[in-house]
């Protein structure tokens, strides 16, 4: 168990390391590895065309692009050690969304190799405060665990929910980027323990 400081607020977070099992815990929340068999839940968030709003509108059109996700998700666990995770709701045991840590080797914003925070709700649970409360757990992991110096993140500038989470949990705005003519705000956070 970890008790650390972050910002104004403490959290506690219970994580267990097993082969390539890792579980961070939060007060409303468990964050673990993607399974197939999240499949249906994560195709049920994907497809709606309000998540994807300002993801490209580009909702998932069948479950065979969910279990593909997954799948390289999965890789990203065994390439990088790290990667999305789903986030299930404690008192339902529910997959509401995603949330983690990924490690980019793909160019964005003009930079590769860094790693980047995000998160993806059902939009049943949205406003309700799961994706700052699983951002806080993943922040607390890569800087007192990775050892991460510089967590980065982007937001669709119109995307007022994503930007005020990215603020919340501590980001700060450094730039902005266009990406095929989509305006982007690129975020930056030091680790305050280097």
């Amino acid at each position: 168990m970890i008790s650390t400081p972050i910002g104004a607020k403490s959290l506690t977070i219970n994580f267990f390391i097993n082969t390539m099992n890792l579980i961070l815990e939060t007060d409303r929340l468990f964050l673990r590895e993607l399974k197939l068999s999240d499949a249906e839940a994560m195709f049920d968030m994907d497809r709606n065309p309000n998540v994807h709003q300002y993801l490209w509108n580009k909702p998932t059109k069948n479950i065979d692009e969910t279990i593909a996700i997954i799948e390289s998700v999965r890789n990203q666990y065994i390439q990088n050690n790290i990667g999305r995770f789903a986030m299930i709701l404690k008192e339902t045991n529910e997959l509401i969304g995603w949330a983690g840590l990924k490690y980019n080797t793909e160019i964005v914003n003009n930079k590769v190799h860094f790693y980047d925070i995000g998160y993806r709700l059902n939009e049943i649970f949205w406003g309700k405060g799961y994706a700052s409360e699983a951002s806080f757990a993943w922040l607390d992991y890569g800087f007192n665990e990775m050892k991460i110096k510089i967590m980065q993140a982007a937001a669709h500038t119109a995307n007022i929910a994503s930007n005020k989470i990215l603020q919340k949990i501590g980001m700060i705005q450094t730039e902005q980027y266009l990406e095929d003519n989509i305006s982007w705000n690129w975020y930056e956070l030091k680790n305050p323990n280097i």
